[in-house]
């Protein structure tokens, strides 16, 4: 059997430190005296009471090494346990929504996807919302940080390729793990409040710049405004969609940039392909847009950038009319949101170096097919990739997409629509955010679903953000045996 108690030692220690950030949100009602600040008081306690209690049973196992099996346990045990106790201040005060709601919220910001339930956010007490932002920027730097470290050396999903790199390469800056993560978050905070400035400089209004912010970085889409970034200027636009990028982007790259060492960011393989993707994708459909509406060039090609960049970044910001284009630009939309953003950053999807990696592997299998007696190596930014890695990424593959259809199916027998159905499934696997159909038309959220609908979404938000494997490693019981 698996021993808890370093897991319950360390989960403990994180509920608790969650519930001491929700003295912010609660210092901010009270300032405000809203009648809310109550919620967020009485949810700090618990959670602080309910972790510190369970680190303090499983204290005399601190400071143990986790094996692989103990990270698994503590990486799923996280994103189910965290959401929980976030979403007590939903159900507490304001908006008073059942515990399915709240955590349906809770686990949508803390998985930085930025699908909600609440309509009316503008309504909400400024607490509420300055915590729904607080979940995704707390969310995106765990993602970070998880990416990093904890999946290469589970070796999931082909993340593997990157544990030499991380620990070994990097090891004569960063020896250690505790040195990544301090100045990860250094990075994290220091891209975070650049972006509220640039906010606010721009016009934003204090709070919604603050909000916005914490949810921009950490590419989560939660926004105190119930018309998203419609309605902002311009050049508010065009910073959100630089910010969303930077987001989107490997952090190692910045903690290296930071020290001095930019070559590594400009000659990145994952990042060149992103940048170009996107590209593409903002031209094709600005250009479908001109030649099929009446709408202007740079109209056009803002509304494009933004909603195709929110998209693939799986940030969830909106903007303008683009759900309601159709067409081609709604199929350029799926295709480049399960591609999704970089590995090695808070955005999810199934990212652009296991996308790369497969068609490389592809080009190199037809070229066999084509010299069956000609060696061709398989190699990734001038690196070869193992079979292991290979096998792995191409395992992944065959998983998101079964997953995508299975759940697409799930919620489609809940009486959900086709079309609501479909993209439900695609905004939750690929933490994207954004919704589409029927459903979500009249409310922009996805208040309307059947109870089992939203828990299938639920389900799928955890397994995209810890890349698929991890549920189904810890779900077997093969797992629990010695």
């Amino acid at each position: 059997m698996v021993d808890l108690r370093p897991v319950g030692y360390v989960l403990g220690l994180v509920i608790a430190a969650l519930g001491v950030t929700m003295l912010i949100p609660f210092a901010t009602d009270l300032w405000l005296a809203n009648g809310n600040a109550h919620a967020f008081g009485e949810a700090a306690l618990l959670s602080v009471i309910f972790g510190g209690l369970t680190a303090m049973a499983c204290q005399n196992r601190a400071g143990r090494s986790l094996s692989i099996r103990q990270a698994f346990l503590l990486t799923v045990g996280i994103w189910l346990l965290v959401p929980f106790f976030s979403a007590l201040p939903f159900v507490i005060g304001k908006p008073d929504v059942a515990i399915i709601d709240a955590y349906f919220e809770a686990v949508s910001g803390i998985t930085t996807t930025g699908a909600s339930v609440f309509v009316d956010v503008d309504l909400l007490p400024a607490g509420v919302n300055l915590w729904r932002g607080m979940l995704n920027w707390l969310g995106g730097l765990g993602i970070a940080f998880i990416a990093m470290i904890f999946l290469p050396v589970m070796r999931v999903g082909g993340m593997q390729f990157f544990r030499t790199e991380g620990f070994d390469t990097f090891g004569k800056v960063l020896p250690r793990a505790t040195d990544i993560a301090r100045d990860l978050f250094f990075v994290y905070a220091g891209l975070t409040i650049l972006c509220m400035e640039s906010y606010s400089l721009l016009g934003m209004p204090v709070f919604e710049a603050v909000a916005h912010g914490f949810a921009t970085i950490a590419t989560g889409g939660f926004s105190p405004r119930a018309a998203s970034f419609a309605g902002y200027s311009a050049p508010i636009e065009y910073a959100t969609v630089i910010f969303m990028i930077l987001g989107s982007l490997p952090y190692i790259r910045y903690v290296q940039l930071v020290r001095g060492t930019a070559r590594p960011l400009f000659r990145d393989a994952q990042v060149r392909a992103y940048l170009g993707w996107i590209a593409a994708a903002v031209l094709s459909v600005t250009l479908w847009r001109v030649l099929t509406s009446d709408q202007s060039v740079e109209p056009a090609f803002r509304e494009a950038l933004f909603n195709l960049v929110s998209i693939m970044s799986s940030t969830g910001f909106g903007t303008g009319s683009f759900p309601s284009w159709g067409g081609y630009a709604i199929m350029v939309a799926l295709w480049i949101g399960i591609i999704g953003a970089c590995s090695g950053s808070s955005a999810a999807g199934l990212s652009v170096f296991r996308v790369q990696v497969l068609l490389n592997g592809l080009m190199a299998e037809i070229r066999r097919i084509h010299s069956s007696s000609r060696i061709v190596p398989l190699r990734y930014d001038r690196r070869p990739v193992d079979r292991d890695t290979l096998d792995a990424i191409t395992l992944y593959l065959g998983a998101y997409i079964l997953t995508f259809g299975v759940v697409a199916v799930l919620i489609l027998d809940t009486g959900v629509d086709i079309e609501s159905a479909i993209f439900a499934s695609w905004t939750s696997i690929g933490n994207i955010g954004y919704g589409y159909g029927p459903l979500v038309a009249p409310t922009g959220t996805f208040i309307d679903f059947p109870d089992p609908a939203k828990l299938l979404m639920i389900l799928a938000m955890i397994m995209g953000r810890l890349s698929l494997l991890s549920i189904f490693v810890v779900a077997l019981p093969r797992f629990w045996r010695a």
